[in-house]
């Protein structure tokens, strides 16, 4: 369990979730064998909800892994969105290659290998969603690119906010956690300020925000 939420809730909104076939039940198998992290399948669920509620076109992704979450949005999109996603680990970037091109997702999805800070200072395009799920001690560094790349109308979905509850509370931080903790506090502080954006953070998997800009 994520420990942000009693186990008991956990359960019972997982119990609701029908469980996936075909590929992302295979890329989740995976995950859970090898112990790959991957997102929650709450998380999964709402990130489904707001690609069919958004329909976006251009997507990107912080944080490539085994491309579970970026082969998930694109079918939520029934693969009308093209998606881009940054990895900087090369065996990552070797399975998840793997992955898009076995089940024929390599026209819908690009990956870029790099570390994502550098790769998104050299970035210029317009994305109408945003999916951030990398460098969790660097949201903060994020947040300015993101933004400068997001279309008008966009949004920016944030996973991992809450940090296993350290985020929300000092009783639960871990002193080789402190870092983590405080740059995420200040991501969280920045996406708050309500002349800026229009922010909800939700504590499901290990907590949600999601946000735009105020027009």
């Amino acid at each position: 369990m994520s420990g942000i939420t009693h186990d008991y809730m956990e359960h019972y909104i997982r119990s609701l979730i029908k469980d996936h076939n075909g590929i992302l039940k295979e890329l989740e198998d995976y995950a859970h064998s090898n112990h790959v992290p991957i997102i929650h399948k709450e998380v999964a669920k709402f990130l489904e909800l707001m690609i069919t509620i958004k329909k976006p076109l251009k997507i990107l992704e912080l944080g490539t892994a085994i491309g579970y979450s970026a082969i998930l949005m694109s079918l939520s999109s029934k693969e009308n969105s093209l998606i881009t996603t940054i990895e900087r680990d090369k065996k990552m970037i070797e399975l998840a290659q793997g992955n898009i091109e076995k089940h024929g997702f390599k026209n819908k999805i690009n990956i870029i290998e790099g570390d994502c800070l550098e790769v998104l200072e050299k970035l210029d395009d317009k994305y109408d969603l945003i999916f951030m799920d990398a460098g969790k001690g660097h949201y903060n560094h994020f947040l300015n690119h993101c933004v400068r790349l997001l279309s008008k109308d966009g949004i920016i979905i944030a996973d991992n906010v809450l940090f296993r509850g350290m985020v929300a509370t000092d009783e639960l931080v871990e002193r080789r956690k402190i870092t983590i903790v405080k740059r995420m506090r200040e991501y969280l502080e920045m996406v708050s300020d309500s002349e800026k954006f229009i922010t909800s953070i939700m504590p499901m998997g290990d907590g949600v925000a999601v946000t735009t800009r105020r027009d």
